[in-house]
């Protein structure tokens, strides 16, 4: 077992699955597909944090505040990225207060910030929802796991 999965509870891939259900949301609001402000907006947003903190609450990693946070992080990357690739036809370089800058160095500074925005946004997502699983996992029992689920054995004949 790797030291990261003793510590997450889960796979890299896993995590990054899971930070991948958020990732549809980006390019939804990105391109003005589904307007804020809507169920479907909502569903969108919260939807992914409470997979995210269903998934502990099922598994129950010896860390799950920095399980949930790792999968943030590894949102923010999908959130940046995302809006890195529909830069043009959603955020674009209208910022009239860096008129005076070159377009070129406009664009890297426009580019960077949103970058690090989207980071920062999606950890800060991770925090939040790792602070909800860590309340939770003290308030919902652990699942009841049999032996012969927990340690990959059979009952006996």
């Amino acid at each position: 077992m790797s030291a990261g999965r003793r510590t997450l509870g889960f796979s890299w891939p896993a995590l990054v699955a899971l930070a991948a259900l958020a990732a549809p949301r980006v390019a939804l609001h990105d391109l003005d597909v589904v307007p804020e402000g809507t169920v479907v907006a909502a569903l969108l947003a919260v939807g992914p944090p409470l997979c995210w903190v269903a998934a502990v609450l099922w598994r129950r990693p010896p860390r799950p505040f920095l399980t949930i946070v790792v999968i943030g992080a590894l949102y923010g990357v999908f959130l940046a990225a995302g809006h890195q690739v529909f830069w043009d036809s959603s955020l674009g370089m209208d910022a009239p207060g860096l008129a005076g800058l070159e377009p070129g160095a406009r664009e890297a500074l426009l580019r960077g910030s949103a970058v690090m925005s989207s980071l920062v946004t999606g950890t800060m997502v991770g925090v939040v929802a790792g602070g909800v699983a860590v309340l939770l996992s003290r308030v919902v029992p652990a699942p009841t796991r049999r032996r012969d689920q927990a340690d990959g054995s059979r009952p006996p004949a």
